[in-house]
């Protein structure tokens, strides 16, 4: 009887060694899984989509097209590569009105429509410094547009983006 059950407390501790084991494994998997996501207070997050500029350079964007995403864009990015940007995909043509509110550094925003032409620019906008989001000056809001492009600032007047050139993405 005794050897049974010291067997049975050994099973026991083997099983609760297995159960241990996993726990441990699974949120290592876990913390390695947040470690390797993008920071959102960068722009090192994948690769993205390439967008062809008239000049012949090609920009990598993250491409927003939930609402969750498109309420987010660059908000609590404290840099944007050169070659990076944010590029918010809409299921229509519309007046689109952008804003700075947390946005931490200068973007240029531009607009394009749904046949891929850029129909306003807004350079080096500034970031609101306001904590309430209905003190930040919107931008945009027409002509109407079915995509809209964020680069860091300069980056519209570096590579000669004006009105009415095509994009190819």
């Amino acid at each position: 009887m005794i050897a049974l059950l010291e067997n049975t407390n050994c099973f026991r501790v083997s099983r609760t060694w297995r159960l241990t084991r996993l726990c441990i494994f699974l949120l290592l998997a876990c913390l390695l899984a947040c470690e390797r996501a993008p920071d959102s207070g960068t722009s090192s997050g994948p690769p993205g989509a390439p967008i062809g500029l008239p000049d012949g350079t090609t920009i990598r964007v993250e491409l927003a097209t939930t609402s969750e995403q498109v309420t987010r864009g660059l908000m609590f990015r404290t840099e944007l590569a050169a070659d990076r940007g944010m590029l918010f995909v809409f299921p229509d043509l519309q007046l689109r009105a952008f804003y700075m509110y947390q946005t931490l550094i200068p973007l240029d925003i531009i607009w394009i429509n749904a046949g891929r032409r850029i129909v306003y620019i807004s350079k080096d906008t500034p970031p609101c410094p306001s904590r309430n989001p209905s003190q930040c000056p919107t931008y945009g809001a027409g002509p109407p547009s079915q995509y809209v492009l964020e680069l860091a600032a300069g980056q519209a007047a570096a590579h000669g983006l004006k009105v009415g050139d095509s994009l190819k993405f």
